[in-house]
């Protein structure tokens, strides 16, 4: 498994990564009572993923199950998501992915409702790609309707689901977390822009060098651990 962040073989750790990532996704409130995370259990064919029942604010690594593939309960007390088949069908189509997260963003959402295409306004943007729409609003919660959705994402780092929500992937937690955040600062820059006039998008030679400039560890790191000690204080 390639990947800069993807060297956190200690379980507990993954775990541990994996909490903090889903609490500060409630604490920029990108997920509330519902909402989920998931990653790869390193050489396995299983995940982890916070179960059903737990707070949010509050998870541990106490609430982090683990299921397989077909989600079942493999470790852990409680049950999956009921949304659990979102991330399954989207690992079994997609051997890159490491991290996947289901979020409910208050702007990037107003723009399916909208029906109005998310274009990169502003360098966060830039790393973003082409964003699919999944036209059903549907809960995802059966094998059919998340292998749909897995075929909308496959060569997409990002999916919206019509007036429900996002899912974001990614080579790791940390860099799930980082489009989740880039992918709303962004829809919220787009929509005030749009007030005062019209919402000019980046350039695409704009895109492809910003992207390079931005998407770099040490700068997915930094806006991780901004939002860990905003979570810690």
């Amino acid at each position: 498994m390639g990947g800069y962040y993807l060297n956190v073989y200690h379980l507990e750790e993954l775990k541990k990564q994996l909490v903090e990532g889903i609490r500060m996704l409630e604490n920029i409130g990108h997920i509330d009572f519902n909402g989920h995370s998931s990653v790869r259990i390193p050489k396995t064919d299983l995940i982890f993923i916070n179960s059903a029942e737990a707070s949010r604010s509050s998870l541990t690594v106490d609430n982090i199950i683990t299921i397989d593939m077909n989600g079942n309960l493999v470790e852990g007390t409680g049950r999956p998501p009921n949304e659990y088949p979102l991330h399954t069908q989207i690992y079994k189509r997609r051997p890159d992915v490491q991290a996947i997260s289901h979020t409910h963003p208050r702007w990037s959402t107003l723009f399916t409702i909208a029906k109005m295409p998310l274009r990169p306004v502003i360098i966060q943007g830039a790393v973003l790609g082409t964003i699919p729409v999944f036209s059903k609003s549907h809960s995802i919660s059966n094998v059919e309707i998340a292998d749909e959705l897995a075929r909308k994402i496959e060569d997409h780092h990002i999916a919206l689901l019509k007036a429900h929500g996002a899912v974001i992937t990614g080579h790791s937690i940390i860099e799930t977390f980082v489009r989740s955040v880039f992918l709303e600062e962004n829809a919220q820059r787009q929509y005030t822009a749009s007030q005062l006039g019209y919402a000019h998008s980046l350039e695409d030679e704009e895109i492809v060098s910003m992207s390079k400039f931005i998407w770099q560890p040490k700068n997915i790191q930094k806006v991780w651990d901004y939002h860990l000690s905003k979570l810690k204080n």
